[in-house]
């Protein structure tokens, strides 16, 4: 009797729900119908898009920027949490602010310098022949903040070493490894210059593994300065350099985290609360074993333009008055420095400090639980006008147009927006990272993405972008819509001028590039998480790696690996102002571009992700790894046919995914159907996890975008694994390559079935 009863109230409970959905399919549209039925089949307004372009002002975003960088502000600083304040008065606004806002407190571990011990570094055998700066020179008011903080290597550990001094190119094992041939290194100081893969990865991590790797030939101390060749286009006089120039001068110092993990250090995998485990001290990795100290270019040639031996090799050499050499180790025999050492006599400390980072939510009116995220770090090494405060202020004309927008019940999205103002994370907690541990690892499968604008405007000549593949065409079609400042063209197009790739899709397109490593906030996000992430901004002409297919004259070019005041005390508001964004018209274009993304994202019926732009980028990959590796493979009985079984899969299931949302009339559709969907684009790049792919590699899961250390941009995996094979010619090693190809492959055949039909 119960049996009978309880199937009679599931069929009219299934007869009920069918009887709702053709009821809701067969309404006329005209007709009037309940509220919720119309906003689940509501899609992006693109009046409400334009009204938001119209409203994005650089008049405030030149007043946000005078507000951030009015002093110094790094991590856990009285500057730091007044800025704090600042965000969380912004956000709480009763009219232009958001739904609501809080600040979460992690407590992490930092590395300051000594304020009463300043690290010092000299020449001499008995007294002082030479001292280096121990801070930059003055040229405007903002050096003269005692908040200024002394140029210095942070996790370096403290010591006071002293030894006969080499150079080291950029401190790379290769590096190393050629001054090792002729020179007994055991007790030398090394001095270095930055370089290596500008922030592809996080950039001072390169700077960690240069002391490490130096300390493993015996090397006592390192010194790294900023060479003018790689970020001044050779110019060395003051003259020619800032306040009269937006290029570095002489004494200014590039400051950095020199730890090669991102998240906090203590707790890896853990969120920095108070109650939260911590690791021994002892037991950290991933920092230098040996001090290591940062100087300027001015004191760099002092110290090199007196070294003795053999020549540098001539891609080693830069743009100082002089011809670099080896060391002998040491001086040469003419110089008033013969026979003596260099000391590094460095007192920094670390210390367990209270962090915050600042949220602010907008909710969704459909799908509340389905969240966009949108973030930037907020702390800097001084005053970080460009690095990061221009990405702040971005964010915050953002949320004050669209806050205003929800305040006057003109819009509300369709999803979640969340907005991150993140903290520490210039020390390489990249500070996502602990909010993703405690809050977004629980959310992750309900985040559609997240949009970073870290760095907003490194320069004003187009925009630049990286994105995981998916997010491309979002991407395109805001840039389309926005005018590119100076120009009588869209954002899209002038980009597509200076930086741009053959698609055998689209033919020729603007360059996205990819997410490989942990350049920034997205880190924890894409390579952790799996949520499908870019990182937008504007930027300068290079001299290299342009590929111009148009006959206009392009402006500007420079080999600056980033911008040249990076991480010194003269990125202010005066430098940022005057050489790198006059009018704040650069700024305006990434919020609008930006803007514009996070709102399509929010609001369309269909997320606006294309899985054959994806695709597209497995066949490149895989037409890397084909040219550079098959041959040798096959020579060892390993075969990449798998591979390219499951990009051709990948490739058919992702077309006829693609087909199906072209052909399909998705008001009319279901909202389940269309849930369906959505879900799998927002899930795509979460198929491509897998936690014990790179066990050495912290953090990183995402098997397309991991950090790799080979010069082959194709599968990280596979790259680093055969080249180490080909390295040592262990059998094990090319096993390792073997496990490699059947990661990747069963990564991208599993990605690929979550784009197909149900089972």
């Amino acid at each position: 009797m119960l049996k009978e009863v309880l199937l009679g109230v599931l069929t009219g409970a299934v007869a009920l729900t069918i009887g709702i959905l053709l009821g809701h399919f067969a309404i006329d549209k005209g007709s009037s119908v309940p509220d919720w039925v119309r906003d689940a089949s509501r899609d992006v307004d693109e009046s409400i898009i334009e009204k938001f372009l119209a409203e994005l002002d650089t008049n405030q975003l030149r007043e946000n920027l005078r507000e951030l960088t009015k002093v110094p502000h790094m991590a856990t600083t009285p500057g730091d949490e007044a800025t704090v304040d600042f965000m969380l008065k912004r956000w709480q606004d009763p009219n232009t602010g958001l739904d609501s806002a809080w600040r979460e407190n992690y407590k992490v571990y930092l590395s300051f310098p000594n304020k009463t011990s300043p690290n010092k570094v000299s020449v001499g055998k008995t007294g002082y022949l030479f001292t280096a700066r121990e801070r930059e020179k003055v040229y405007k008011p903002d050096q003269e903040d005692p908040e200024v903080v002394q140029p210095y290597a942070a996790y370096s550990p403290a010591g006071n070493v002293k030894g006969k001094l080499v150079y080291a190119n950029q401190g790379k094992m290769s590096d190393y490894e050629l001054l090792n041939r002729t020179l007994d290194l055991t007790g030398t100081i090394a001095i270095t210059r930055y370089g290596g893969e500008g922030r592809s990865k996080k950039y001072t991590s390169f700077i960690a593994l240069n002391a490490i790797n130096a300390a493993k030939f015996g090397i006592v101390g390192v010194l790294v300065y900023t060479e003018p060749y790689d970020m001044n286009d050779g110019l060395v006089s003051e003259s020619e350099t800032y306040p009269h120039s937006w290029y570095l001068p002489p004494s200014g110092v590039e400051r950095g985290s020199y730890n090669i993990d991102f998240g906090d250090l203590l707790t890896p995998y853990l969120a920095a609360k108070d109650d939260t485990y911590r690791i021994p001290k002892e037991d950290i990795t991933g920092i230098p074993p040996i001090p290591a100290q940062p100087i300027g270019f001015e004191d760099a040639e002092r110290l090199i333009c007196e070294l003795d031996g053999d020549d540098a090799p001539n891609e080693w050499q830069g743009s100082l008055n002089c011809t670099y050499k080896l060391g002998g180790p040491g001086f040469k025999s003419t110089s008033t420095f013969n026979n003596s050492n260099v000391h590094l006599d460095i007192y920094n400390t670390e210390r367990l400090e209270y962090s915050a980072n600042v949220m602010g939510i907008i909710r969704g009116s459909v799908e509340p639980d389905r969240y966009v995220i949108y973030g930037n770090h907020r702390d800097s090494w001084v005053h970080g006008a460009i690095d990061p405060s221009s990405g702040t202020a971005v964010m915050l004309e953002i949320t004050r147009v669209l806050g205003k927008m929800v305040k006057e019940g003109k819009w509300r999205p369709r999803r979640s927006i969340i907005f991150g103002s993140w903290g520490a994370e210039e020390f390489g907690l990249i500070g996502s990272a602990e909010y993703t541990e405690e809050y977004f690892s629980k959310l992750s499968e309900r985040t559609v993405a997240y949009i970073n604008v870290d760095i907003s405007v490194f320069a004003n000549a187009t925009l630049r972008a990286s994105a995981s593949p998916a997010a491309q065409s979002v991407i395109f079609t805001a840039s389309k819509q926005v005018k590119a400042p100076g120009t009588t063209t869209t954002v899209y197009e002038n980009w597509k001028q200076y930086s741009n790739r053959t698609s055998p899709n689209y033919g020729i397109i603007p360059n996205v590039g990819f997410l490989t490593g942990a350049g920034s906030d997205y880190a924890a996000f894409m390579h952790y998480l799996g949520i499908t992430s870019m990182d937008i901004s504007y930027f300068y002409d290079r001299l290299v790696n342009i590929k111009n297919t148009y006959s206009i004259p392009l402006q500007s070019k420079t080999r600056a690996r980033i911008y040249p005041a990076y991480h010194t005390a003269y990125d202010t508001f005066d430098y940022a102002s005057t050489y790198i964004d006059p009018g704040f018209t650069s700024h305006q274009a990434v919020a609008r571009t930006a803007g514009n993304v996070l709102v399509r994202l929010a609001d369309s019926l269909l997320l606006p992700f294309n899985c054959s732009d994806y695709a597209e980028s497995l066949d490149q990959y895989l037409g890397q790894a084909v040219t550079a590796f098959e041959e040798k493979l096959a020579a060892k009985g390993i075969s990449m046919e798998p591979l390219k079984k499951a990009v051709q899969l990948f490739r058919d299931t992702a077309a006829k995914l693609d087909r199906l949302i072209r052909d399909s009339d998705l008001a009319k559709e279901t909202p389940l159907k269309v849930r369906q969907m959505n879900d799998q684009l927002m899930l795509l790049d979460r198929a491509f996890l897998d936690p014990l792919a790179f066990p050495e590699q912290y953090g990183f899961r995402h098997v397309i975008w991991a950090s790799r250390s080979s010069s082959v941009p194709t599968f990280p995996g596979l790259a680093d694994a055969v080249e180490k094979a080909e390295s040592t010619g262990l059998k094990e090693d090319w096993d390792q390559a073997h496990k490699h190809i059947s990661i990747v492959t069963q990564a991208i055949a599993g990605a690929a079935h979550t784009l197909d039909d149900v089972i």
